[in-house]
């Protein structure tokens, strides 16, 4: 690719209002809310007993109801999201609860989910760190199955084959391993596309930020 002048770069960047940061945690917002209204389709259909799009020949005596709107703050700011209904008013939703209109700390938790490894077990695991409840192995395992190709295709999917430039930064956090609190670091790499797309190439989580675990993420 053709080298770009510093003129380019200055009025791509001013022209999109990139800074790594804040552009790293808007980009975390937007997975964020995908995840959690995942999530909260995957606790209806564990509560009524089918997948959403199931054919109607079912018989069961609740069905959905539709949605009702509802927003709630997170540390990325207000999220809007859409709560499930069901026609007989059974349905308690665990990852934000009826009144609560606070989801911070529960962040870290999401977006991780994005960057664990690829077995089920990981998955498993996190989605009961996330609940920190103790849940049916039933609700875990179909939670697991509702969010798991979200994840796949999050993290398989193909990449432009030309970025403008990258960002690179970590984000530190606190997770259970093994039943002891310990400190990791988020590693992401941020991509902006030739039209001044913004993109989170990857999100890979490892011990504290290290230049040996940066060479390790950039080769990979």
């Amino acid at each position: 690719m053709m080298a770009i002048a510093k003129e380019q770069l200055r009025q791509i960047i001013s022209e999109n209002d990139i800074n790594s940061v804040s552009d790293v945690y808007e980009l975390f917002r937007e997975s964020f809310k995908d995840m959690l209204q995942e999530l909260l389709e995957a606790e209806m259909d564990v509560s009524i007993g089918y997948p959403k799009n199931a054919k109607d020949d079912i018989i069961t005596t609740n069905k959905r109801n539709g949605y009702s709107p509802k927003m709630v703050k997170s540390q990325y700011g207000e999220i809007p999201i859409e709560i499930p209904r069901d026609r007989n008013g059974e349905f308690e939703p665990q990852i934000v609860q009826k009144h609560q209109r606070d989801v911070s700390g529960i962040e870290e938790k999401i977006i991780s989910l994005y960057a664990r490894g690829m077995s089920t077990r990981d998955i498993h695991d996190q989605i009961e760190d996330l609940y920190g409840i103790q849940l049916s192995a039933d609700m875990v395992s179909k939670i697991t199955d509702k969010i798991l190709p979200n994840v796949k295709e999050w993290q398989t999917r193909p990449l432009e084959p030309i970025y403008t430039f990258c960002f690179l930064d970590a984000i530190h956090y606190s997770c259970r391993d093994e039943g002891r609190i310990v400190k990791k670091a988020a590693y992401v790499a941020l991509g902006v596309q030739l039209d001044g797309t913004k993109d989170i190439l990857s999100i890979t989580v490892g011990a504290n930020e290290s230049s040996k675990f940066w060479l390790g993420m950039l080769n990979n």
